[in-house]
């Protein structure tokens, strides 16, 4: 079993910063409305919870390669 590293600093009211690992992610937004991620490996990810058990995801990648 791998072991993970994952810790989350709220820096202002509705901006996260996620640190990882392998990368570090700022997230922007909270309550109702949707949530962007902006991550330091070019991924962005747009997120917003919908009624019941749904919700909606969308993630894009910049093209650019990670540094390992």
């Amino acid at each position: 079993m791998p072991i993970t590293f994952r810790k989350s600093f709220r820096i202002f009211p509705g901006v996260r910063l996620n640190v990882n690992r392998k990368s570090m992610s700022l997230t922007f937004g909270k309550g109702k409305g949707p949530r962007h991620t902006y991550s330091t490996t070019g991924r962005r990810t747009t997120s917003m919870d919908l009624p019941g058990p749904f919700g909606y995801r969308k993630t894009t990648d910049s093209g650019r390669r990670p540094v390992r």
